[in-house]
């Protein structure tokens, strides 16, 4: 509950540096004062010399994944509502168990979930096209997110949230080419540069630390239906932050994907 409240309360106060800093710097900053939490607080880089090329590929993958998912999901977010990039992101997850268990369930579930994303589409389809790419785009590196972090989590909470700092640290990296020279501007700005590091520790330290406790203390299946509640507070936040008052038709939409979530069944759960 406590991830599902940070990880959509950080990037609406992020929505609104936009107005001051390059959105990818925005993202940049986000990534860039997470990954300096997680250096002074694990020291990460002890991790990666104790690692096997297999674990090491893991944290490169993961890195990856973070940057870029956090930076098209900013830039998403630049051009549409909080509450429906947070409803698409969640398509690939509800796809993805789909695919693992083909059960009525998971039919049912899938039915909902698209029906909710193509009502969605439908309102934003003509003004913001690329908008909506992007928010896709999110939806599959969202997945990805979660395939990997379940691995990383393999080990235990703590080993879990060292590997998730060495991630961080390369995620900062592999962002830096496109979005340092946005972020520059906070350098004779330090009420931006500590807005954006508060950004940065809620969007990226609370939620993903969490994330990953929770990731090991229970099942992929308990953990996918928690995820039920990331899109209802995306539009609750998005309602109350930034004044996003979705139509009729976007709650139906959202509605119907938190639904979708909520209903949908992972491979693990068939087994217990």
């Amino acid at each position: 509950m406590t991830s599902a409240v940070f990880h959509y309360l950080g990037p609406a106060c992020a929505v609104l540096l936009f107005a001051r800093i390059d959105v990818l710097g925005v993202a940049w900053l986000r990534i860039a004062s997470a990954a300096v939490v997680f250096a002074v607080w694990r020291r990460p880089w002890r991790v990666w010399g104790s690692s096997t090329w297999r674990q090491r590929r893991l944290l490169l993958a993961l890195g990856a994944v973070l940057g870029v998912m956090n930076s098209v999901f900013y830039l998403a977010l630049d051009r549409l509502p909080l509450g429906t990039v947070g409803a698409i992101e969640f398509l690939g997850p509800v796809l993805l168990a789909a695919v693992g268990v083909r059960s009525r369930r998971n039919v049912l579930a899938l039915l909902l979930a698209v029906t909710g994303i193509c009502l969605l589409t439908d309102v934003h389809l003509v003004d913001e096209p690329l908008g909506l790419a992007l928010a896709f785009g999110n939806c599959v590196l969202f997945t990805f997110y979660v395939i990997l972090g379940h691995r990383l989590a393999g080990d235990g909470g703590a080993s879990g949230i060292d590997r998730l700092g060495a991630s961080m640290l390369i995620a900062m990296i592999v962002v830096a080419p496109v979005g340092i020279t946005g972020a520059a501007v906070t350098v004779t700005t330090p009420v931006l540069l500590a807005a954006a590091f508060g950004v940065g520790i809620c969007s990226s330290v609370v939620p993903y630390v969490c994330d990953q406790l929770a990731m090991a203390r229970v099942s992929r299946a308990a953990f996918a239906l928690m995820l039920s509640l990331l899109p209802a507070t995306a539009a609750i936040i998005g309602i109350v932050v930034l004044v996003q008052i979705p139509s009729w038709l976007e709650a139906v939409g959202i509605a119907l994907v938190i639904t979708g979530v909520a209903v949908h069944q992972e491979r693990s759960e068939t087994t217990t």
